[in-house]
């Protein structure tokens, strides 16, 4: 790990100001990728930016219609929310799914969304669930935030505030995990929502995307037999020592298909 300077900042004022003051400076949320990362000696950041003291990005509230999670609400802590549970239980369910214990008694919601890979579960649950992202800046649809593999819309200095996720009719998520890291070799999250159906794919692609075709048919039917004979395309999905781009476009039908049926 290469010497840096520290800072932990504490209001999200003097971190927006810390941030604008060193562009090349990191944010620190939960540090399951960061800490690596600098461990590993492949980042050498100046300054570090550590958002743990600053409690205006941190918890849950059901307003309008809306759960608003902050950005730096730990995993665990969606997972246990009885608010969560009962406003939209997919979300809590996803979120005790994510990697062991430890990563999610420290991983934090807005420290997964920023970082936008391409395995983690909490892109699928914005973009199925059509929810706002909520910046110091301005606010961000999900489906105008994920923009490629550990890109987003974010531009230098912005930081996540707050995720707003509308409760949805019904909704289930399901994912076909690494056994090691617990990441989405693929994952599906399908919601019924006031605007429509939303299926949302982590893990398949370089980046989670909306699988429309199967929108389109349980728009018209909401049963997992809707998706039946309905396939994925493989062509520009990952492919890895843990599956083809043939077993992932797979996966995808046989996960959304799951995910539907758990919707009840």
């Amino acid at each position: 790990m290469y010497a840096f300077n520290y800072h932990r900042p504490g209001s999200l004022a003097e971190a927006a100001k810390l941030i604008a003051a060193n562009a090349e400076a990191k944010l620190l949320a939960g540090g399951q990728t960061l800490i690596p990362t600098l461990k590993q000696r492949l980042a050498q950041p100046g300054d570090v930016i550590d958002l743990g003291g600053i409690a205006e990005l941190k918890g849950i509230k059901v307003e309008g219609g809306n759960v608003v999670v902050g950005a730096m609400t730990r995993h665990g802590e969606v997972a246990a929310s009885a608010e969560v549970r009962k406003a939209i239980p997919a979300l809590a369910a996803l979120a005790g799914g994510i990697g062991d214990p430890q990563v999610r008694n420290l991983g934090t919601i807005g420290g997964s969304i920023a970082n936008s890979d391409p395995a983690a579960d909490y892109p699928a649950a914005a973009l199925g669930l059509g929810a706002t992202i909520h910046t110091s800046k301005r606010q961000i649809p999900a489906d105008k935030f994920f923009t490629g593999m550990f890109e987003t819309a974010l531009e230098e200095g912005e930081i996540i505030v707050k995720v707003a996720f509308p409760a949805p009719k019904r909704a289930a998520y399901q994912k076909f995990e690494n056994p090691a890291s617990r990441y989405a070799i693929v994952g599906v999250m399908v919601a019924e929502t006031a605007n429509g159906v939303r299926v949302a794919v982590t893990g398949a692609a370089p980046s989670v995307f909306r699988w429309t075709e199967a929108e389109a048919a349980l728009g018209k039917s909401f049963a997992a037999g809707a998706l039946d004979g309905l396939k994925a395309k493989a062509d520009g999905l990952n492919a890895d020592i843990h599956a083809s781009a043939e077993y992932r476009a797979h996966l995808i039908g046989v996960m959304a298909r799951r995910a539907v049926a758990a919707c009840g």
